[in-house]
């Protein structure tokens, strides 16, 4: 049975946290909510509509949704050119796929955004295809990304492996009965991580792919 690497983008293979942080602040700041750049950091990873929801709630102006995601859209998409791969994001790919490992992305990015992040990790040749927002009808945490991601990996979920930096992709991956690994490279505590399910946790991707032989490519569950 073929075996998949699946991988969120935002904070797992891009560093790119920080700057969904500062420019969904901006959007708010524009709508005229003060939203803690705390919160916002901690709801990356959510689709637009769901963090807008998260971080607002559901007595908000329900009318202005669309704007805040526009604006941040716009004010994000002033970074497109020069977005910022994570230190081992290439290598570990292709280190995967030359150990035979079916590698497929799940990410909430759809459009010229993901095109974007696609550019800065510079490994479309190892990628077997990607799930992404434009595919799904519920985001992460939903396990529909993971599901879909399978589906292009022709995978079955015990033999697959869920990348991820926040506690969404943790939940994600449980709740699709993948084995998941997180990474500290998104901003978001070790703890929080492996309380929503992580089985494993390191530093970044350089890290993960120097512990690839001896750690994660052996373990069977």
């Amino acid at each position: 049975m073929a075996r998949a690497a699946l991988f969120d983008v935002d904070g797992t293979l891009t560093d790119t946290n920080h700057l969904h942080v500062i420019t969904w602040w901006e959007a708010f700041r524009q709508a005229g909510q003060n939203v803690a750049m705390l919160d916002i950091h901690r709801a990356v990873g959510l689709g637009s509509a769901d963090l807008i929801a998260h971080l607002l709630g559901d007595d908000r102006d329900h009318e202005r949704d669309d704007e805040i995601s526009a604006a941040h859209s716009t004010l994000y998409g002033t970074y497109f050119d020069r977005l910022p791969a994570l230190n081992g994001a290439r290598e570990l790919l292709h280190a995967l796929h030359g150990h035979g490992w079916r590698v497929v992305l799940a990410t909430s990015a759809g459009g010229a955004e993901l095109g974007a992040l696609r550019r800065a990790i510079d490994a479309d040749d190892v990628i077997a295809g990607i799930a992404s927002a434009d595919d799904v009808d519920s985001g992460k945490p939903a396990p529909d990304p993971v599901h879909h991601a399978l589906d292009i990996a022709e995978c079955a979920p015990d033999e697959a492996l869920f990348v991820g930096d926040t506690v969404w992709d943790m939940r994600a991956a449980a709740r699709a009965g993948v084995r998941s690994i997180a990474l500290l490279s998104g901003g978001i505590p070790r703890r929080d991580l492996e309380e929503a399910g992580a089985g494993a946790v390191y530093a970044d991707p350089a890290e993960l792919l120097e512990r690839l032989d001896s750690e994660v490519l052996t373990d069977k569950r």
